[in-house]
């Protein structure tokens, strides 16, 4: 009994040694969040558009892989981000689409007057539902979809011009985006 009380402060120490030695090592990307959703069906959603009667629904993106992009007009990182986003809708490489997270529909529009539109089309998300579905930490955060509506990629906080070109663009060239 005696010896087992000596070792057990040592197999603390090793499973506490472990857990840092994963966590710190220099692969390890301490700003991406594990997604459970990844390389699964994105969830469903039928959301109300903002500024037109048409829906933006998860079927409608199927055909063609998408950039589905959670903002808010009163989210700061959304608007640092805002100009990447113009950036890539002016490359015409995707179609971006826009769910507003949280937000008043004459907020969002002031917002995407103000700033520019990348958007081919927004859903409105008044109540998170969506957000929470997909499993949304905060605003912004960005999936890409591929033409079967399958979540391939997740980035949290704002898009970096940096992101775009190392990661989304040949994410996209791989999935057959024009």
């Amino acid at each position: 009994m005696t010896r087992a009380l000596f070792l057990l402060p040592l197999l603390l120490f090793a499973v506490v040694a472990g857990y840092f030695f994963t966590a710190l090592r220099p692969s390890h990307d301490t700003r991406e969040l594990p997604s459970a959703l990844l390389d699964k069906p994105a969830p469903a959603f039928d959301l109300a558009g903002l500024g037109s009667d048409k829906r933006l629904t998860l079927d409608g993106l199927k055909g063609r892989p998408s950039v589905i992009n959670f903002f808010a007009s009163w989210c700061a990182p959304c608007r640092i981000e805002h100009p990447v986003l113009m950036r890539l809708a002016k490359q015409d490489k995707v179609a971006i689409y826009g769910i507003s997270y949280k937000d008043k529909s004459e907020a969002s529009t002031n917002f995407l007057t103000t700033l520019g539109d990348p958007y081919r089309q927004v859903g409105l998300d008044p109540d998170g539902r969506t957000g929470l579905n997909f499993g949304v930490y905060g605003v912004p955060e960005t999936y890409v979809l591929d033409g079967n509506g399958v979540i391939r990629k997740r980035f949290v906080g704002p898009l970096s011009a940096e992101a775009v070109d190392r990661e989304l663009l040949p994410l996209l060239k791989k999935l057959g985006a024009s």
